[in-house]
């Protein structure tokens, strides 16, 4: 769902002959720092690098790569300097000069490192190719940090692999010795990282669903996700089944976090302009619109006539992740294109299941829905960073709108409405008080009967983490991956499961044709036209490094419904002979789209067009 993270993997293996190393080549542990002689932190750090050599001895190696602060002259000319070393023994003297003689990197520092390597004093020329060579050995390493995602100095490499954690020694101690907790903490973040696992999970679910639906213990499973779990109060009692608290509660998460992630690219992200954003949000009105008439053209009048809401979503796990595995054969804007429309186009099914799939409305409970609404407009309006009264009126209304008869997962699109995505305006004050209270904590660190930061000074620190980021990025950290990587396969491994038998489609044959035709048909059909018309029109811009053939292909992989069109089915179809055709159908429709987007977007490589129009 979300867009891929930055790389944590080291770009440029060390090379003995080119990196500046201390230790065995042949180590155990390779550490890579990138630094810069003018960072306060890689100074402070330095002595945390000099206890670890230390410690580990022959199993360390240490290699130092150059990341000069952006903007400070005097880093970019320690670095040069030092890279004039004629040897390795000289450089590493030159590093202890500028890392540590002084406090603060000063030019005193530098005339001295220049006297230990026997060079010109600064502010006369050193060899014109003794110069360029340097500035090219610095910027060798500056394009490896970039690669790599550094963002700031310092930054480690353990093994290859990005170090983001604390920076004392006893953290540094296991993630070296690759402890059995920070083993699997960087199992999970691998996976995690890893753009297709929200869909491999979403499939495994899916999978083992039907495995056991058509195993011994169907019967035992399909009983089990109808166990009541509620909560009594004397003679007042609130009880759902299992599948009804995945569906109706776990569910909600799924588009609290779709609603934040839509409303962060419309507000902060790639479709804050309004052309950029047009493209994405007519695209899954054209393919929301076009499915559901596909529908309605080869379903006659009757009970499955309801059903016209099934083809309309795009399941966007599965399609990102058949995306993403293609690498640099899809360009990043064609990405963003298919998830921001798959986004939208869930929170219109979540519209369309609200407005077309409810049971009987209860005035009194929607009239309270309406309040809470209001009251969440007036905690955004009020600038409230805090997530916890978000959270509360959340609760309320979910209950509200589960009460009025509408169903309850419309809480989360209209709770993402109204957390704050934006950062606080007065951002520089809040770092530069983050600052001041460290600087004063640091001085205040050698003090008798005084251990580690004051209390006053820790509820400070709370107090500005709730500043600097918005409500927003904080649900979508903690809630995203959850959403992701819990919710999406119990969902599936909770409604996916069918018995497959002979005789599971007889007498279904228009039902299964219709959601298949709206699937692999309908949803290419209508997104692609709902583009071209709104670029025609001027309303959009498409990008010009994806070309029209790679968008159809981006458009069929849209036709993957599975988690939504599961989820509009249940509510579509209450039999249980309709319901098992209609996942059939999806099944089937949705590995048609998939086979048939993939080989679009293979075939069509790394083509583009500079046209707006086809």
């Amino acid at each position: 769902m979300s867009h891929q993270a930055a790389s944590s993997k080291l770009d440029r293996p060390v090379d003995n002959a080119r990196d500046h190393m201390l230790g065995p080549a042949d180590a155990q542990i390779t550490v890579v720092e990138y630094g810069s002689y003018d960072c306060p932190y890689c100074r402070a750090v330095n002595e945390h690098i000099v206890k670890l050599r230390h410690e580990f001895g022959d199993r360390l190696r240490y290699v130092f790569r150059h990341f000069p602060l952006p903007g400070s002259d005097i880093a970019l000319r320690a670095a040069c300097l030092a890279e004039q070393a004629p040897d390795e023994e000289s450089f590493w003297r030159a590093h202890i000069t500028l890392m540590t003689r002084s406090h603060t990197l000063g030019d005193d520092d530098l005339a001295q490192a220049s006297r230990d390597l026997g060079l010109p004093a600064p502010g006369q020329s050193p060899a014109p190719a003794d110069d360029a060579r340097a500035s090219a050995r610095v910027e060798e390493d500056v394009h490896s940090a970039r690669a790599s995602g550094v963002a700031m100095t310092p930054t480690f490499f353990i093994n290859g692999r990005r170090y983001d954690g604390p920076w004392d020694e006893s953290s540094f101690t296991d993630a070296m010795l690759r402890t059995p907790g920070h083993r699997i903490r960087s199992a999970a973040e691998d996976f995690a990282a890893w753009a297709p696992a929200a869909g491999l999970l979403l499939l495994l679910g899916a999978i083992l669903a039907v495995l056991l639906s058509n195993s011994s213990l169907g019967p035992a499973v399909a009983q089990w996700w109808e166990l009541p779990l509620g909560l009594s109060f004397g003679e007042s009692a609130f009880s759902m089944s299992l599948l009804h608290w995945i569906n109706d509660g776990l569910l909600t998460f799924f588009f609290l976090v779709v609603g934040l992630e839509i409303k962060r690219e419309f507000t902060v992200g790639h479709l804050a302009d309004l052309r950029a954003a047009a493209l994405p949000v007519a695209a899954a009105l054209g393919g929301m619109a076009v499915p559901a008439l596909v529908y309605s053209l080869i379903v006659p009048a009757g009970p499955w006539a309801h059903g016209w809401g099934v083809p309309i979503a795009t399941d966007t796990a599965f399609a990102v992740a058949l995306i993403a595995m293609m690498g640099d054969r899809v360009p990043t804007s064609l990405r963003v294109f298919l998830t921001a429309a798959a986004i939208v186009d869930d929170i219109g099914s979540i519209v369309v299941v609200a407005a077309f799939y409810s049971d009987a409305l209860s005035l009194q409970y929607m009239a309270g829905a309406l309040v809470l609404v209001g009251v969440l407009a007036l905690l955004n309006h009020a600038h409230i960073y805090r997530v916890a009264p978000y959270a509360a009126v959340g609760i309320l209304l979910w209950a509200c709108i589960h009460a009025s008869g509408v169903h309850a997962t419309l809480a989360g699109v209209l709770l993402a409405l109204f957390i704050p995505t934006r950062p606080p305006a007065n951002m520089m004050a809040l770092t530069a008080q983050a600052d001041a209270l460290l600087a004063a904590e640091a001085r205040r660190s050698g003090e008798v009967l005084r251990s580690g930061p004051s209390q006053p000074a820790l509820r400070a620190f709370d107090a500005l983490h709730d500043r600097l980021e918005s409500p927003a990025a904080r649900v979508l950290r903690t809630m995203g991956a959850r959403s992701s990587y819990v919710v999406l396969p119990l969902f599936a491994l909770a409604n996916a499961g069918i018995v497959i038998g002979p005789g599971i489609l007889q007498g279904h044959g228009p039902l299964v044709l219709a959601i298949m035709a709206g699937l692999v048909v309908g949803k290419p059909l209508g997104l692609v036209a709902a583009s071209w018309v709104a670029v025609r029109l001027g309303m959009a811009k498409k990008p010009s490094d994806y070309s029209w053939t790679q968008l159809v292909g981006a458009a069929a992989l849209a036709g993957i419904g599975f988690t939504m069109s599961l989820f509009i089915a249940g509510q579509a179809f209450p039999g249980e002979t309709d319901f098992a055709a209609a996942k059939v159908a999806i099944f089937i429709g949705s590995i048609i789209a998939s086979v048939i987007g993939v080989t679009i977007l293979w075939k069509a490589g790394g083509g583009s067009d500079s046209e707006q129009t086809p």
